[in-house]
């Protein structure tokens, strides 16, 4: 009982410099530059994310709205790519609420700001990359 208690309190264990790769989850598109940046800057930290290739492997609306929370973003519009041809296809603007975008999101997830990376109860976006560094844990790290 007291070794699970204190598994479980240890939830950045580093095992051989490396973080848990459970820990961190990077939402993931390899033909974009700064999402491979990201991914390797993560790398270089000792960190092995789980990753989600976003456009073979779509989130779900309620994986989207959790991602909006965790970023502390104001408005799930802020996550989109607006500069995308789907983004006039799926007849958003500016003013778009939260349900249209998620399921423009759900439609169209090349419309997905990337790259994104969770850790737990929070999230950035890796533009630039270095803002993932603000997700580990150990100011050593940084």
């Amino acid at each position: 009982m007291i070794f699970q208690a204190a598994a479980v309190q240890c939830v950045n264990l580093r095992i051989d410099n490396s973080y848990v790769m459970a820990d961190y989850t990077i939402y993931h598109n390899p033909r974009c530059s700064k999402s491979r940046q990201t991914l390797a800057l993560l790398e270089q930290h000792g960190i092995e994310p789980r990753v989600i290739r976003y456009l073979d492997t779509p989130p779900d609306a309620a994986t989207l709205r959790a991602l909006v929370n965790k970023l502390g973003l104001a408005r799930a519009h802020d996550l989109l790519r607006t500069g995308e041809s789907e983004y006039a296809e799926a007849g958003l603007s500016a003013d778009a609420g939260d349900a249209a975008v998620i399921q423009a999101l759900v439609a169209h997830p090349k419309l997905l700001e990337r790259p994104v990376v969770v850790k737990g109860d929070q999230a950035v976006l890796g533009r630039p990359p270095e803002n993932v560094l603000t997700l580990i844990a150990d100011p050593r790290d940084r």
